[in-house]
């Protein structure tokens, strides 16, 4: 029997680390890919690497997903071409820096990338993979959507949106062909860090993965159907427990009649 071939993957932020991993990750599994990242020059050496080594159709799409223009180009893309069957949010910016120390303006530019583009390429993905039957949306969040004290609270906000939108989508599109996975890497190494201010090797060693090994752990959960992927969790009961948590509380967060402990007797 001939394998169905899995269509088109589209990554944002493909130029270097987990994004440029998962471009060759994808492509092993016979992925045709579209990539997208600032620049044109490594997004080339990406396609011509990735071309040579897996055999792959590969299309660069240089594209600014800060830019408005650049960012709608991407979203055309993703309604008119009806090959793509799994869209990579992984384009993102951090910063350990306190709100205090912090620039307003580079902290909207930042819930620009991290919130508004993948929110924006999502909306402009989902209706075809639905009207298809068949597609998928991987979010990579980070392990601050759910421990927003580790590091700026912005970059914290921007990827606890990012992991609520993806469980919204999974509840939405429930049944409708489209998987939806966000994944939350712990701190990995990647030049993430130093574009941050903090290089990786600051970082105490026993607390960074490799690169590799987050993304490999990560198409592991997606295979396996995993809502949420936390590679670096040890006790996957915890977050089992975490979300059990959270969905039984759900059912109580809404009543007309105010908590005993907020009255007055």
């Amino acid at each position: 029997m001939t394998q169905q071939h899995p269509g088109t993957a589209l990554v944002t932020g493909a130029s270097s680390g987990i994004g440029a991993l998962y471009a060759h990750r994808l492509a092993q599994r016979g992925y045709d890919l579209i990539l997208v990242a600032r620049s044109r020059e490594r997004l080339n050496a990406l396609a011509s690497d990735i071309s040579n080594r897996h055999g792959r159709a590969v299309e660069v799409l240089p594209a600014d997903l800060n830019d408005h223009a650049a960012l709608a180009a991407v979203e055309a893309k993703l309604r008119e071409d009806a090959s793509i069957t799994l869209l990579v949010n992984n384009a993102g910016i951090g910063t350990h820096t306190p709100l205090l120390q912090s620039d307003v303006e580079q902290m909207t530019r930042m819930v620009d990338l991290n919130v508004t583009a993948p929110m924006r390429l999502a909306y402009a993905a989902a209706p075809g993979f639905v009207s298809r039957g068949r597609g998928a949306i991987i979010n990579i969040a980070s392990i601050v959507a759910i421990a927003p004290e580790i590091l700026n609270g912005v970059y914290g906000g921007s990827k606890a949106f990012l992991l609520a939108f993806s469980q919204s989508l999974q509840h939405e599109l429930a049944g409708k062909g489209v998987q939806v996975q966000a994944v939350l890497p712990g701190a990995t190494a990647t030049d993430f860090w130093a574009t941050g201010g903090l290089p990786v090797e600051n970082l105490d060693a026993g607390i960074v993965m490799r690169a590799d090994d987050l993304v490999d752990a990560a198409l592991l959960g997606f295979d396996r159907g995993e809502q949420v992927t936390i590679p670096s969790l040890h006790a996957a009961h915890e977050w089992d427990a975490y979300e059990a948590a959270r969905r039984a509380m759900s059912g109580h967060l809404s009543s007309s009649a105010v908590a005993s402990r907020y009255t007055t007797h």
